[in-house]
């Protein structure tokens, strides 16, 4: 099968969820034999040639779209000739059988309307909640909330888009007038969205956020993504955990220093926690939101709190190793946070808030404690329900089930692109 995927950016340019994800299942469908590439933007300018750089055995198609920033990205979804032009050229050299639409950001959304003109059907993984929000989290710019969506005239989409570009003060005066832009970016969107021959959704809690926003769910797959982690690593945890101190508790935190994964809240929470034996490790990039980190350390009155900076994914397992409990504390919808998926291959428990995936992926009581989104006093609680327990924390630990493997994910995925080749094309509507 000739396969290619087509992601709004790419390792090592950019490292994240949605990258690496990318990465993984190209290497894996080339190391099965099948015909691979990957079609991704640079936001620099150069030349583009169709000469791929070869990778793992699988084709990347890094094309130089211009110095974009945050803005001129979002106006490629409405217009990038030059984008346009690449992805017709990769098109024609690697005649795929089926396109992956990883993620379209920053991509002319005219890229859906050129594969429908070949024939060529596509699938589509939903890695966040970008098709129906500009933002892609589903969180606000202008009051930091969780969003539902448009509304009937999209205005909270303009409020939050001209927050986004710094005017916080006048977004309730301007967002009317962006209103309109929004509006049509939906418009652009919805039929990419309802073209897709299959679309592949992490977990129920996805699809039935996109149905509340009005996108058809009948081609919605849903398939939890897979981690693979070796006997060697597992055994390696297994014996650097040392037990739980006595009457504290070790807890963690990794990932994005940004406002809405809630760092503040667990701080907030852990400041007034004892101070004997009681530490919280966090493990985040300070140089992304470099305000927001600064408040953060700012505001860490506990002597256990301790800022590591960025972790590798080789040095991931050694972090949780050192850990009792592992703390989500989003804001907002979190999509499938691959942390959770690590923890638990890790047989670490989570205390998470009660909200989007990691809501539906922990089960309370069992593998994990729930508590109210953005309450740092429940947050405290469920802490405290650990704290000096350990019994409490081996029941959790013993709670977690086996995380899905990537070759049942891989299998699955497979599955879907047979099914989206032989199938009729969807309807637009």
């Amino acid at each position: 099968m000739r396969i290619l995927h087509v992601v709004h950016q790419y390792v090592p340019d950019h490292v994240a969820g949605t990258e690496l994800y990318t990465q993984s299942v190209a290497q894996h469908q080339a190391a099965a034999g099948h015909e691979v590439a990957v079609f991704a933007p640079l936001n620099r300018a150069g030349e583009f040639l169709l000469d791929p750089a070869v990778e793992d055995g699988v084709r990347i198609y890094r094309v130089a779209a211009g110095e974009r920033g945050a803005t001129g990205v979002f106006r490629s979804t409405f217009r990038q000739p030059a984008l346009a032009a690449a992805f017709t050229a990769v098109l024609e050299r690697e005649r795929p059988d089926i396109v992956h639409l990883q993620h379209l950001m920053g991509i002319p959304a005219t890229a859906a309307e050129e594969l429908r003109r070949r024939a060529i059907p596509y699938v589509i993984s939903l890695h966040d909640y970008w098709y129906g929000c500009g933002n892609g989290q589903l969180y606000t710019n202008d009051t930091g909330e969780v969003c539902g969506g448009p509304d009937a005239r999209f205005h909270n989409c303009g409020r939050c888009a001209v927050a986004r570009a710094g005017l916080v003060s006048a977004a309730g005066l301007l967002g009317p007038l962006a209103a309109p832009i929004m509006r049509r970016r939906n418009d652009l969107l919805r039929p990419v969205f309802s073209g897709a021959a299959r679309i592949m959704a992490p977990n129920e809690f996805v699809k039935r956020i996109h149905g509340e926003m009005g996108f058809p769910t009948r081609h919605i797959v849903v398939n939890p993504f897979g981690l693979y982690v070796s006997p060697e690593v597992v055994a390696g945890i297994a014996a650097q955990r040392t037990p739980q101190p006595e009457g504290g508790l070790r807890i963690g935190y990794v990932g994005s220093l940004s406002h809405q994964k809630g760092v503040h809240v667990l701080i907030e929470a852990v400041n007034d926690l004892p101070e004997a034996n009681v530490t919280l490790d966090i493990y985040g990039d300070p140089a992304v939101f470099p305000d927001y980190s600064a408040g953060l350390q700012a505001m860490a009155r506990h002597p256990g709190i301790r800022f590591h900076g960025t972790v590798s994914r080789d040095q991931i397992w050694e972090a949780l190793a050192g850990m009792d409990v592992l703390v989500i504390p989003s804001l907002w919808y979190e999509g499938s946070p691959f942390t959770i998926r690590e923890a638990f291959a890790a047989g670490l428990p989570i205390v998470a808030s009660a909200l989007g995936a990691p809501g539906s992926m922990i089960t309370h009581g069992v593998d994990g404690l729930l508590f109210p989104v953005g309450d740092a006093n429940g947050l405290r609680e469920a802490l405290r329900e650990l704290l000096g327990h350990p019994a409490r924390v081996a029941a959790l630990r013993a709670g977690i089930a086996p995380v899905r493997s990537v070759a049942d994910h891989m299998a699955q995925v497979e599955q879907v692109y047979h099914e989206a080749l032989t199938t009729d094309p969807p309807s637009r509507a």
